[in-house]
């Protein structure tokens, strides 16, 4: 087999298991939020379809298939199909650079555990993540419902106002890490401490700001119920309407790993290579647990998050979110990366 066959065939199979595993977190990120929030507002959630209630999101996901895809009459059918699509195919796109665990070999194969390792990964991220608006946009304009076109401009002029101090946190880790590429973002906090005790305004603007570029609460503003019925979607029914939710949680879990890889060291244990000699002992017994599985308990704890915001923040006003992103966050994010590019060139 050729090398170019070989890349191939070995990305094929990677897309795959990365799509089943998205698709997986999909459905199950549904039923964790409406039990955990179910929790802390003291009632039960789910707990009839299957036992504990597992088989809610299979329900669901059943009932959505079957039922009548509607097309309102005054729509523009062809992007008003299209729209869902694009937002869940970049959706999935974003994922294919995120480093879950270090490479491996395998006999006379190199392995990584990603889909692809472009030296700038990053830029990437950047260039397909903000494709995922045009399918809000289109969707809500195609719509022919003008609560549903509003939604649509909330959510564009909400991304572009958020995705710049999103942008600058994240180039104070690079700047830290010296590339874009992802795997040697995660083995420079190897040798530094995580990024997020060298940078906690950093995490904490791109944290606001991975909340607001996925439409989540408290920044839910396209779809607000109080102001515009259901916002973008309004016109949406069946399985189209199922896909913007497919989009907007496969995007939360993206942003999840993007945290975990860029803050909260990827695949590593813990930050003990910068330690004292004699406490590298624990470095190693914590290595022992396969990276993966590290990897995936701090998405977990990131998802969390999500997932408690949602429970216990209200909505804010469309007004304040433009001014805390404007007048707020955008300064803060531009004096961090001043100042970190001020300690990376003295260091």
């Amino acid at each position: 087999m050729s090398p170019v066959l070989e890349a191939f065939v070995e990305g094929v199979i990677k897309a795959g298991i990365v799509i089943g595993f998205l698709l997986s977190a999909f459905a199950g990120m549904t039923l964790a939020e409406r039990k955990i929030v179910g929790r802390m507002q003291q009632r039960y959630g789910p707990n009839r379809v299957g036992p504990f209630g597992l088989l809610q999101p299979m329900a669901d996901g059943l009932k959505l298939l079957l039922k009548e895809q509607l097309i309102p009459a005054r729509v523009n059918v062809p992007i008003y199909i299209v729209a869902p699509t694009i937002s869940v195919v970049v959706a999935l796109m974003a994922f294919a650079v995120i480093p879950v665990a270090p490479a491996f070999t395998a006999g006379p194969y190199h392995v990584g555990w990603w889909i692809a390792n472009p030296n700038i990964g990053i830029l990437y991220l950047f260039a397909v993540t903000s494709l995922g608006v045009y399918g809000i946009v289109l969707g809500s304009w195609s719509s022919g419902n003008k609560y549903s076109l509003l939604g649509g401009l909330r959510s564009t002029a909400q991304i572009i106002s958020y995705e710049l101090a999103f942008g600058l946190s994240i180039v104070s880790a690079i700047l830290l890490a010296g590339s874009l590429n992802l795997p040697t973002v995660v083995r420079a906090q190897d040798h530094l401490p995580w990024f997020i005790l060298i940078q906690p305004l950093g995490f904490a603007i791109f944290s606001i700001g991975g909340i607001a570029e996925t439409n989540r609460a408290p920044f839910d503003l396209p779809e607000a119920e109080q102001e515009l019925i259901a916002g973008y979607h309004t016109e949406y029914s069946g399985f189209r309407f199922a896909m913007y939710f497919m989009a907007e949680y496969i995007n939360m879990v993206t942003i999840s790993a993007l945290a975990t890889t860029l803050f909260l060291g990827g695949w590593l244990p813990l930050s003990f290579g910068w330690f004292p000699g004699w406490l590298h002992w624990l470095n190693w017994f914590l290595g022992a647990i396969p990276g993966v599985l590290w990897f995936l308990a701090k998405v977990g704890v990131f998802l969390f998050g999500y997932i408690w915001l949602r429970a216990t923040l209200p909505r804010i006003r469309y007004d304040r979110l433009m001014w805390f992103g404007w007048k707020i966050l955008l300064p803060l994010a531009v004096l961090n990366v001043l100042i970190t590019a001020l300690y990376v060139s003295l260091s």
